[in-house]
């Protein structure tokens, strides 16, 4: 893997690219999410395809590719921001132009299906990445106070971040106790589990890894945490942080195992620092990862600590 590559910090004044490398969104949320960021005093790039539908798809695959490359080759563009999520992403990772990403670094933020696509670019740029906020989802629909304060922060300040405490108090789960350090890897756990033995899964040894979910009944999950110790990736993990699993319920009135179970079936047992309940994924109140940094888990009976260590941006 490539030596890690911090993108420069945000600029008031900066131009923002938008694109559309997953699902297709309704025209009025992107529009809204624009004039959010033009607001902020941004300018903002569309991609040449950024409205295009293909089914599922906004877009077809190298049209959806094409936007993302030229984003990065344009000098003018300081960020990218993806619209939303949804289905496709795996279908450009062979498309994508990684030396133009190494060359020209800039931030890159989205979410559930971008996980994808950001786990491409730190196993073959080294490019930190956030996983946060996107334009026709969060910022076109309102964004929560707390998620865009720290959203901002993050990609405006070069410094740490610091401690991730609950923005309504309290102290997350304890799965296993430990302290550990480590570049901080993740996202959306149905697509990381998609990646695993393709060439774009990242180096994870001794990184703190953390996933989120929505929609998966617990059988599916227990499906995914299988195939990541089957192939020998949880095995390798310095510390393990589980975000918000929403709407993760059995989907009918049969035996289920819980969430807890599962946590205790697979995560326990690796005997590494590991928490749950961090507000993170498909919610409306939550942090922004910045994926590749270092951070330190430490989690005992009286404390559960999760710290970025270092700054994201250059």
């Amino acid at each position: 893997m490539p030596k890690l590559l911090k993108p420069p910090r945000l600029r008031p004044g900066d131009l923002i690219g938008v694109v559309a490398p997953a699902s297709p969104m309704k025209h009025d949320r992107l529009e809204n999410g624009i004039h959010y960021l033009e607001q902020l005093g941004y300018k903002v790039k569309l991609g040449k395809f950024v409205y295009q539908e293909h089914g599922y798809l906004a877009g077809r695959d190298q049209e959806r590719a094409d936007d993302l490359n030229r984003m990065f080759r344009d000098r003018r563009v300081k960020a990218i921001f993806c619209i939303r999520g949804g289905y496709g992403t795996p279908r450009l990772l062979s498309r994508l132009d990684y030396h133009a990403i190494r060359t020209h670094p800039k931030i890159f933020v989205g979410y559930s299906d971008i996980t994808a696509l950001q786990f491409a670019m730190l196993r073959h740029a080294g490019l930190v990445t956030f996983s946060g906020p996107m334009v026709a989802a969060e910022m076109g629909k309102g964004i929560d106070p707390f998620t865009e304060e720290n959203f901002w922060r993050l990609l405006t300040h070069p410094e740490p971040a610091g401690e991730l405490v609950r923005p309504a108090g309290g102290r997350y789960e304890m799965i296993s106790s430990g302290r550990a350090a480590g570049p901080l890897i993740g996202g959306c756990l149905s697509l990381i589990t998609s990646l695993v033995g393709s060439p774009h899964f990242p180096s994870i040894k001794g990184s703190i890894f953390c996933v989120e979910e929505i929609g998966e009944a617990p059988y599916r999950i227990d499906r995914m945490l299988a195939q990541l110790r089957e192939a020998g990736i949880l095995q390798r993990l310095g510390g393990f942080v589980v975000g918000q699993m929403t709407d993760c319920v059995p989907t009918d009135d049969e035996p289920s195992q819980t969430l807890e179970d599962l946590l205790r079936d697979f995560i326990k047992p690796l005997k590494i620092p590991a928490l749950a309940g961090l507000d993170y994924g498909h919610v409306d109140v939550k942090y922004t990862l910045p994926l590749g940094v270092r951070v330190e888990l430490n989690v005992r009976r009286d404390k559960q600590q999760l710290r970025i260590m270092e700054s994201a941006v250059s």
